[in-house]
């Protein structure tokens, strides 16, 4: 894939970002890759993210649905979605460039709200991460009834559902404690949050399926929350639709990096254990 028009994104509100952003501009440009600040063209080859795991979230449904590879520097806090670091940026750029790249297809949700004749509230969001339905600090317990398409699963008493896919297995849903979930996999995971019932476990849907959720009374204006950010208020009776979207995240991956090398650093597994390569004669 050869890269001749590229968008940064910077995180907002922070001056030190945007300077390495403009510096970047120059650096594609000495390599004669037309390159601009915050926008997204449907024309670009590529969009370089400067920040932490939230700036890159809040461009992945654009980016998904023009189908554009992403790569993230960064330049936050955590990055498990960011994966080179800053002082890696300008390497691994110029091997994107000389040596092509890895993409990796990230599965997104698709998500609707509707009242309970079925209307729809609003346009349908997307998310890369998770979906979740969260009650505030000083409310009782929610009821959640809980479909897969139309099989019931069961009727939730906890503060919350999330909806997550592989990729936001290791954000809020982890958090929850449910399981990691190996980001090439495909499938839904629904995690309750503080069930009243510790029966109440985890579930891993396949793609296909839609999960559907109603809130029961007399809770009633709960926040659905879209990647971290308010989507709606669902009131008593309302169904909350989720399934996955029809195009995935392309998410250029970072070409030193594997998957479990960034769980290692950022979870701490084994004290940041740097491992060891698995034998040639057991891998014949």
């Amino acid at each position: 894939m050869h890269i001749r028009y590229a968008g940064i994104i910077t995180r907002k509100d922070s001056p030190d970002v945007l300077r390495v952003g403009q510096e970047l501009v120059g650096w594609y440009q000495e390599r004669s890759v037309k390159a601009v600040l915050d926008r997204i063209d449907p024309a670009m080859d590529m969009l370089t993210i400067l920040g932490g795991d939230g700036t890159l979230l809040h461009v992945a449904d654009q980016a998904a649905q023009h189908g554009i590879p992403v790569v993230g520097i960064n330049l936050g806090d955590l990055g498990f979605l960011t994966e080179v670091a800053a002082d890696e940026m300008y390497q691994a750029l110029d091997e994107i460039l000389h040596s092509g790249i890895t993409l990796e297809e990230r599965m997104m949700l698709r998500a609707k709200l509707l009242d309970e004749q079925g209307a729809a509230v609003g346009p349908a969001l997307f998310a890369l991460n998770e979906v979740v339905i969260v009650k505030g600090s000083t409310e009782p317990m929610m009821r959640l009834g809980c479909w897969a398409d139309r099989e019931y699963i069961t009727t939730y008493k906890a503060d919350g559902l999330i909806v997550s896919t592989p990729t936001g297995s290791t954000a809020y849903n982890l958090s929850a404690g449910g399981p990691i979930a190996h980001a090439e996999l495909q499938t839904l995971l629904v995690t309750p949050i503080c069930p009243f019932m510790l029966d109440s476990r985890p579930v891993l849907l396949s793609p296909r399926t839609r999960v559907t959720a109603q809130l029961a009374p007399p809770s009633t204006n709960v926040k659905i929350m879209v990647d971290g950010r308010l989507g709606w208020t669902m009131r008593a009776n309302d169904f909350l639709s989720i399934e996955a979207a029809g195009k995935p995240l392309r998410l250029i991956s970072s070409p030193h990096k594997g998957y479990f090398d960034i769980l290692r650093n950022k979870l701490n597994w084994g004290g940041r254990d740097p491992g060891y390569p698995l034998p040639e004669v057991i891998m014949a």
